[in-house]
């Protein structure tokens, strides 16, 4: 457990443990469920929160309410059976918000609205289908709503009613995305500006605006290579700063410019990645990071009091996540939320003027708590709850969960997330060995995590490891899961096993593996390669064959990625054919005896549903304990809540049996 809150928990499981018996077993839906409250905003003055609620009838709601009496409240938009994605203030009137329709192809249906904070004036800026064009009204009128190309990229932050939106060009090869340009929209009118009329670097897959919200760098990526493009002013040249290897040298990646216009970059320092002031004009990194977090990469966001035009605070990520104050202000409202808030994590946001906060948004979470959202008032130190995401959950239904490090076969020290089972359990459990995605990101933190706590609520342990290749802490661990997939990443799961069973906490004859995308590839290794530790196994958007990784014409992996990214974090599929035959488990299906349950979407382009299926009716030959299910309209991942709970609940019904 994190040290900060250490000491605080013992306060909230006294008071938490009054409120449910930790062998109530919540239900599905409750973990599963659409949030009740799923996003919350603070205005840019901090008079108004905005935030995504869930209606009786299943339904969404953006509800804005006055944050000097929160009573008062406004139903600014609502949708039945489409989901707002996202939302944003615009300034202090208007907002902007994101749209998805799941029953349309669901991918790349995303529509961009805006509209007054009381409801008024909505206006359908970007339509998500591409089936829409700009079509004539008159003879000298248009439909001036912008086609699926374009999409939201930020707010202006200078009070008006515009904001930035970038058009993305597609190559003629895969129709991947090659390039994007910038504009600036103005959410009344529909007017468009084009930011870039003097040129811009090719193959641009990025940008950073300045304080203005001028473009001044753009991130190229090409043939795996990427660029830092940087120029002085509007009318300067561009000019190369960077170019570099995307996976192999050492990383200078720009993060943002702050209210100075100091570029901020995340860099490499002591074999892990830091955050650093760059001077543009010398073109080189401080001496010294801004931020630098042990054992940890870089990996956060910067708090900025617009007004005074300086940073004020980091929110960081290590173990867990949480804020360091360089405004003594801002210092002394976070020690008031956590005093009011003990036990939990609590992520204090304030508006453009954080020096003279009328209120303060606070995200609250803890490992066994649900996100949870507050308005907090500096002026007379109350705070007021204004729903959470998942309600339903109550602390002592939930398990501990606790990060720990451990050496693998070869030394290398493998982190871990464990979430024991609600109560004080003793002896050994049965136990899960969740594999997380990516697999080159990060898969966990110190939070209510839903499929943890769902599993361990049912009893099991929850094993999480962040194998060989994840990021987030530091280059060598990453780079060594290159080409490993089937090799060292997959020791390091049945090492964590070991581990958790030399620790006395898990039953090494009742384990079971299971993961999404690289975690389902690596569920079907593990159950192949060591068929003695895992007794059954759970696959959903899996990868089963490497070489359907580069030739499956349903994908939406780019050739670039393909010839480049691809082949140097997997393999050559001619070079290395002889590892991707021993390490595709469509290739070893014979060898799965144990009881598995498959699932896949069948719109999943990033790893088409042939995956599934070839692999179904390899392992089917030799292994009659195989359920499917076949999700219609549902992508890479679970986007409907019925989706979400009829798959858990047929987990559960799985793992009862088998486990």
């Amino acid at each position: 457990m994190p040290k900060l809150i250490h000491a605080l928990f013992a306060a909230v499981c006294i008071t938490t443990s009054l409120l449910a018996h930790a062998d109530d077993k919540p239900k599905v839906e409750s973990f599963f469920g659409d949030p009740a409250v799923n996003f919350a905003t603070l205005s840019p003055g901090g008079h108004y929160v905005a935030l995504l609620s869930r209606t009786s009838d299943g339904g969404q709601a953006l509800v804005v309410r006055d944050t000097a009496d929160l009573t008062k409240m406004t139903v600014a938009a609502t949708f039945d059976t489409a989901r707002i994605h996202d939302i944003r203030w615009i300034n202090e009137k208007r907002l902007g918000f994101t749209v998805m329709n799941p029953k349309l192809d669901f991918v790349g249906n995303l529509d961009e609205f805006a509209v007054d904070r009381d409801g008024a004036n909505i206006v359908h800026l970007i339509s998500g289908s591409w089936r829409h064009e700009q079509a004539a009204l008159g003879s000298n009128i248009k439909d001036k709503t912008l086609t699926a190309d374009y999409a939201y990229f930020r707010e202006t932050e200078d009070g008006s009613d515009d904001i930035i939106v970038r058009r993305y060009t597609f190559n003629n090869v895969d129709r991947t995305v090659e390039s994007s340009r910038l504009y600036r929209l103005n959410t009344r009118t529909r007017q468009l500006a084009d930011l870039l009329p003097g040129g811009q670097p090719a193959r641009v897959r990025s940008w950073l605006l300045d304080a203005d919200s001028r473009p001044r760098v753009a991130l190229t990526e090409a043939k795996g290579r990427c660029g830092v493009w940087y120029r002085a002013g509007e009318d300067a040249q561009w000019s190369e700063i960077s170019n570099r290897d995307c996976l192999n040298d050492v990383r200078f990646e720009p993060v943002f410019f702050d209210s100075r216009n100091t570029l901020y970059v995340r860099a490499g320092y002591m074999g892990r990645s830091a955050l650093f002031q760059y001077d543009l004009n010398k073109r080189e990194l401080a001496k010294e990071p801004f931020v630098d977090v042990d054992g940890f990469d870089y990996a956060g966001a910067v708090e900025q009091d617009h007004v005074a035009r300086k940073i004020i605070g980091v929110h960081l990520r290590a173990d867990a996540e949480g804020t360091v104050w360089l405004d003594p202000v801002m210092k002394g409202i976070q020690q008031k939320v956590d005093a009011l808030l003990p036990g939990t994590s609590n992520f204090v946001t304030c508006g453009i003027d954080c020096a003279n906060p009328a209120a303060v948004l606070v995200r609250s979470q803890s490992d066994r708590l649900p996100t949870s959202f507050y308005v907090y008032t500096p002026a007379n130190g109350k705070i007021v709850g204004l729903g959470g995401m998942h309600p339903d959950i109550k602390a002592a239904q939930m398990g501990r969960r606790e990060f720990y490090r451990f050496a693998a076969r070869d030394g290398l020290q493998v982190p871990v997330y464990v979430t024991m089972p609600p109560g004080k359990p003793t002896g050994a459990l049965p136990a899960v060995l969740l594999v997380h995605g990516g697999p080159y990101v990060r898969g966990a933190s110190w939070e209510w995590e839903d499929e943890a706590q769902f599993l361990a609520s049912r009893g099991y342990v929850v094993l999480q490891p962040e194998f060989r290749g994840s990021t987030g802490f530091g280059y060598a661990h990453f780079k060594a899961g290159w080409k490993q997939w089937g090799r060292a990443m997959q020791d390091d799961l049945a090492d964590t096993v070991r581990w958790a069973t030399g620790k006395g906490w898990v039953d090494a004859k009742r384990v079971a593996i299971m993961g999404a995308s690289y975690g389902g590839y690596a569920a079907l290794m593990g159950m192949i390669r060591d068929p003695d530790l895992f007794r059954c196994g759970v696959e959903w958007a899996g990868v089963t064959d490497l070489d359907l990784l580069f030739t499956a014409v349903e994908s939406d992996m780019s050739d670039d990625a393909r010839r480049f990214g691809l082949q140097t974090l997997i393999g050559d599929p001619v070079a290395d054919a002889a590892q991707f035959a021993q390490f595709s488990p469509l290739r070893r299906a014979a060898e799965l005896k144990q009881p598995l349950l498959i699932a896949h979407g069948s719109e999943d382009r990033r790893v088409p549903v042939i995956h599934a299926t070839r692999f179904r009716s390899a392992v089917a030959e030799k292994n009659r304990n195989v359920e499917w299910i076949s999700y219609p309209n549902e992508g890479h991942g679970w986007h409907t809540e019925a989706t979400r709970i009829d798959f858990w609940k047929r987990v559960e019904a799985f793992l009862a049996k088998n486990l």
